[in-house]
Order: structure tokens, then sequence, then C-alpha cells
């Protein structure tokens, strides 16, 4: 129960940055859903990082979106529920890079799906123009997510080892 509650803390503290003052598209998203599918109990592992997402986004506001990065959110969780398995430093950056990228596919899909008619042509050549138009953006996504998910997993892991520290003092 401790580790469910300090893993929810982490990752509400984590959602909750969102609303301290940073550059364009530099936030946590992906590495909440990835440390909520590696850390949490299986049960918990995408409704608790979902959950911090929403009270978030009660706060800075709902978009035409949302379902797009509620859903990209939901797959990086299973990503996360997959590197619970696989938790070294090569599968964890690709995974990182990885949510990153279905982050920007999933997302920007929405933005030219809900905001086509007027931003871009719905078509082929219109999507498109969506994608190049975003490129600028995935930058500041990518840098994000990589040092999201350093510190969010880095808190985690030393939570873990001072758990496991403690329990042996306490066993001894």
């Amino acid at each position: 129960m401790r580790n469910i509650v300090l893993g929810a803390l982490l990752i509400l503290a984590a959602a909750f940055s969102r609303l301290i003052p940073h550059p364009a598209n530099m936030a946590p998203i992906a590495a909440m859903a990835l440390a909520g599918g590696v850390y949490l109990d299986k049960r918990f592992a995408l409704v608790i990082p979902m959950v911090a997402l929403v009270l978030s986004d009660l706060i800075i506001g709902f978009h035409p979106t949302i379902p797009f990065v509620y859903g990209s959110f939901l797959l990086i969780g299973g990503v996360g529920l997959w590197l619970r398995n696989h938790k070294r430093a090569v599968p964890v950056f690709l995974a990182t890079v990885g949510s990153s990228v279905l982050f920007f596919v999933v997302t920007n899909f929405g933005v030219w799906l809900t905001g086509g008619g007027w931003w871009y042509p719905r078509t082929l050549a219109g999507l498109g123009e969506c994608y190049i138009a975003a490129i600028p953006f995935f930058r500041n996504t990518l840098i994000g997510d990589l040092a999201s998910t350093a510190v969010l997993f880095g808190l985690f892991e030393a939570a873990a080892y001072f758990s496991m520290r403690r329990a042996e003092r306490t066993a001894s």
C-alpha cells in the first residue's frame, strides 16, 4: 500500500509540474505514463497516471484534441507495462523516444482531424503539412520526455533502494 501511495504522489507531482511555467511541449506526460506502467501495481498502472493527467487538465483546460492526448497516454502506459520486465538503460531510452514519437504522431493526427477544416485541408497533403508544421515542437517533447523520465525513474529507483535498505536495517 505504501508503494502505491508513494507512486501516486510522484506521478501527481509530475502531473502538477505541468502547471509550472515551462517551454512549450516540455511536459512529463510520457514519463508519467511510462513510470505508471513500470512501477505501479498493474491494477493501478494506467489509472493513477490517467487521473493525475485529468486533474492537471482540469486546471490547464481541455481542448478538442484531448481524446488523442489521452489515447496516446494510454498507449504509452502500455509501453510502460511492457517495460516493467525490460527495465534497463537502453530499453528505457528507446521506450522514451518511441513514446515521444507515438505522442507526436497520434496528437498531431488529432490536430489535423479536429482542426484540419481551417488549419490544414483534410487530405493526405494536409496531414503531411500538419506533421511538418509540428516538427519544431517535437524537439521540446523529446527533451522533456527524456529529462522527466530520467528524473521520475530515478526517484522511483531511489525510493526502492532506500526502502530496501530500511527493511534490511529493521530485519537485522
